[in-house]
């Protein structure tokens, strides 16, 4: 039923309620229920139940409780769209070097202890918040309108993060067609974006009976004087085993050379952006076609595709992990990663890093999970969720750690190297040393394409719920004239930053990438998770926040004494983690580069405006709440800055009377209006009536 007819039907009827499935449940003597009404009312829950026609409208609409906004199709989807969202290109390229670099199997104990103390109990508070008002990150703080600019700065950081990690799937898919050959491009020096400092021009060199001079020439061995013998280590004899490549610091592999010049067209400056590299474009406008198509239908057409992209990743892995363990020495890479070096434990830099990627990785505070929450089903079990997909989230992290780890230590054999002289992180890892590694595979192109396949699957499911954050936080501020046009606004989101997105693909874009890494999703992020503890812990009240939560799970699991260690993590343990990572890193930071590259101040001072543009929203609404919307003294404008508004809450009727029992029944006072009318526009029935019947 539509909006307008909802109103017409409400003039004409002197008293209807609504039933859980949005439509109006009339009276027909204009009076409210009694315990004579019959069947079609529920006393217990004080909510019509749906007649039969009702139920098999409900069905029509695919089953949602919310038929205004929509749930997801079945649990299923939503669990698999967390485990999606958490696990990502991270888990694969940059756990295993943090964990090799911070002590080994020793880095697992932080790493675990600052998961149940800052990652699950975040996680948990975003899921509840998200599910119990059904309302993206912006809405969903009309619970403290003081701190609403947090919400608006997550969004914010999605939509900056989601403009570069598109890009990053860009050179995935990039990386899969090149794959797509007997021959895999990043292997040899005779292409035509090899330099003459490729070093397998030395090997090549070498194998010919040969060597190069200071001068990058091959010259026979034979073809020395005596004073060339003496100055490269060459014995009359012509053994070449002392002979060093005089020119050894200015080598670079074949396999950097590619993503260099072949894919990235590199000017080498942050400033020179040259020529778009057209491929490029063309893969960016694929993945940004992707995204659109997964989420033109919402969350119906998201929860299917996730299907796909959170369980696709595992195949691989395992599939990669068996054959990396059948390889010769493969144990000598595993043993690496795993060896634990407790010294490194009295670092506190190793417990900083712990609590970084447990926070990044889990993408908490990017209002992701609240977004994915809302579309939950009132009385999911959102606890047993955020137990579930954190370990899984970290579970898969050292996982992949055996797979990366396992086909270094064949590389580093197969090279004679150190497996720490051939293990990179996060670009370095994906698009040069593990390609590299790959090559040296039996049916290289084929564990080439599933590596960079498995990364793609891996870089969607984060960015369509990246994407879906942001478009589901856009039409929920204005649902009435935004919701019913989503799928355009979907639409001009994703060309926006496509078209922002070119800059990227540019000579010079992924110096801006790396920057955009850097800068935009930092410690802004960290800034935002201790505000929602700070606003729910202590602003909006601990014990409300529970028996918020105690309407959707119910009694049981919130009076269970296991329970406190929620409100006890979102008060004071979880706020004092991340204080200390906090100020940690800004102890510790210094200007970001890109490898060896020194970026120039212009670059830092966008750098800074990002962070700027994320957090500049705190400040600015605080001024707005206190200074403007409210009235009276300070201190009266501060409480009514703290205080719910009316529309907080359950947004359906019988949900909302049943958080209404719920917070008298147990010692706190339902923060918003029971009355309020919801965003489908149909009346709620005054509490105190239907309590006084």
């Amino acid at each position: 039923m539509s909006y307008q007819k909802e109103k017409e039907a409400e003039s004409e009827t002197p008293m209807m309620t609504k039933h859980p499935n949005g439509g109006p449940h009339h009276h027909s003597n204009g009076h409210l229920p009694s315990k004579d009404s019959g069947p079609n009312y529920n006393l217990m829950t004080d909510s019509p139940v749906p007649t039969s026609k009702e139920k098999e409208a409900a069905e029509y609409e695919g089953g949602d409780e919310n038929t205004e906004r929509g749930n997801w199709s079945n649990h299923m989807d939503f669990l698999l769209s967390c485990v999606s969202y958490a696990v990502g290109l991270g888990n694969v390229w940059r756990f295993p070097y943090l964990c090799y670099s911070n002590g080994g199997g020793a880095f697992l104990i932080p790493y675990t202890i600052m998961l149940f103390f800052a990652g699950m109990p975040l996680f948990f508070l975003e899921l509840s918040f998200g599910q119990y008002s059904s309302r993206g990150p912006i809405s969903v703080w009309q619970s403290v309108p003081l701190l609403r600019g947090v919400g608006y700065g997550m969004v914010v950081t999605s939509g900056i993060v989601a403009i570069y990690y598109n890009v990053i799937i860009t050179y995935c898919i990039f990386y899969m067609f090149k794959s797509m050959t007997s021959s895999l491009p990043w292997v040899g020096c005779d292409h035509s974006w090899n330099t003459e400092y490729c070093s397998e021009l030395v090997t090549d060199c070498l194998t010919q009976g040969g060597i190069v001079t200071e001068n990058n020439a091959c010259i026979a061995v034979g073809n020395l004087s005596d004073s060339e013998r003496t100055q490269y280590n060459v014995t009359t004899d012509g053994n070449i085993d002392l002979y060093m490549d005089p020119l050894h610091a200015q080598r670079s592999r074949p396999s950097e050379e590619f993503y260099r010049h072949g894919v990235l067209a590199d000017s080498g400056d942050a400033l020179n952006f040259g020529y778009i590299v057209w491929q490029l474009a063309l893969c960016l406008l694929l993945a940004w076609t992707i995204v659109c198509i997964s989420l033109a239908k919402g969350v119906k057409s998201s929860g299917k595709v996730v299907y796909f992209t959170a369980i696709f990743p595992y195949i691989v892995l395992t599939i990669l992990l068996v054959r990396g363990l059948t390889l010769e020495g493969s144990w000598d890479g595993i043993l690496f990663f795993i060896t634990p070096r407790f010294e490194l434990l009295a670092n506190p830099k190793v417990w900083k890093d712990a609590a970084v990627q447990i926070f990044f990785s889990l993408s908490a505070s990017w209002g992701g999970l609240i977004t994915l929450s809302s579309y939950n089903k009132f009385h999911n079990n959102c606890m047993r969720d955020a137990i579930i997909v954190p370990i899984l989230n970290c579970a898969t992290s050292i996982f992949a750690g055996f797979v990366i780890f396992s086909i270094m230590g064949f590389m580093a054999h197969t090279l004679d190297k150190e497996v720490k002289d051939v293990v990179q992180e996060q670009f370095g890892l994906a698009f040069i040393a593990y390609p590299e590694a790959v090559a040296q595979l039996p049916i290289s192109p084929l564990w080439a394409f599933l590596f960079f396949f498995m990364l793609i699957t891996l870089g969607f499911g984060s960015q369509i719920c990246i994407v879906e954050t942001v478009v589901t936080s856009i039409t929920d501020e204005l649902p009435r004239r935004l919701r019913k046009w989503k799928p355009l606004v979907l639409f001009v989101y994703c060309a926006f930053a496509f078209c922002v997105g070119l800059l990227c693909v540019t000579q010079a874009g992924n110096y801006w990438v790396v920057l955009m890494d850097k800068y935009a999703a930092d410690f802004s992020l960290l800034i935002f998770g201790l505000s929602e503890c700070i606003a729910l812990g202590w602003l909006y009240g601990s014990k409300k926040f529970i028996n918020d939560i105690r309407t959707m799970v119910g009694d049981r699991i919130v009076d269970a004494k296991a329970f406190l260690w929620w409100p006890i993590n979102w008060c004071a343990l979880t706020p004092a983690v991340l204080s200390f990572v906090l100020f940690f890193s800004w102890m510790s930071w210094d200007f970001p580069m890109a490898g060896d590259y020194v970026y120039p101040p212009v670059c830092h001072v966008f750098g800074w405006f990002l962070v700027v543009l994320s957090l500049v929203w705190i400040p600015a609404v605080m001024i707005y709440e206190v200074g403007y919307r409210a009235t009276g003294s300070f201190t009266e404008r501060l409480r009514e800055a703290v205080s719910s508004r009316e529309s907080w809450g359950p947004d359906l009727p019988e949900h909302r009377r049943e958080a209404v029992d719920t917070h008298k029944a147990n010692g706190t006072e339902f923060p918003g209006n029971p009355s309020y009318k919801s965003t489908n526009g149909l009346e709620m029935q005054n509490m105190s009536t239907i309590q006084s019947v």
